[in-house]
């Protein structure tokens, strides 16, 4: 069994969901060599989430992101309130969804299904760069 772990500094995205598959893959030069093993992605911020979801029809990221700005919109009398009306919101979202995903892994590539991708959720106007961990451990080829 080995361990290998990198971080990984994203692009600044605007609010939304976006695909990061492709930056996650690029991060994980171990990747191939796995025969079996887990993938752990964390991410370390407090305004923005993970998820795995629709990886080929983009409207539904953007009826995604939607659906959350209902559930948890900004002009709620939130107390939390200085770093801006999008901020609190961020935090609720993030509680809601979540900051880490672990992926199996067989015979070196991700078990995400076919339509699957995973996807970060930035649920700031203006997050800047976000940053994740990525923890990969496995029986390696």
């Amino acid at each position: 069994m080995r361990w290998f772990q990198h971080e990984l500094t994203l692009p600044s995205f605007p609010k939304g969901f976006h695909p990061i598959t492709h930056h996650i893959l690029e991060a994980l030069p171990e990747l191939p060599q796995a025969k079996v093993g887990l993938l752990h992605v964390f991410l370390q911020h407090t305004s923005a989430s993970l998820t795995i979801n629709e990886n080929a029809d983009p409207d539904v990221l953007v009826d995604l992101d939607r659906v959350l700005d209902a559930l948890v919109p900004e002009d709620f009398p939130y107390r939390h309130a200085e770093e801006g009306d999008d901020d609190m919101p961020g935090h609720v979202k993030a509680s809601l969804m979540s900051n880490s995903l672990s992926i199996p892994v067989r015979d070196g590539r991700l078990c995400l299904g076919v339509w699957q991708g995973i996807c970060l959720c930035e649920h700031r106007r203006r997050g800047g760069r976000r940053r994740l961990v990525l923890t990969l451990q496995g029986e390696v080829l």
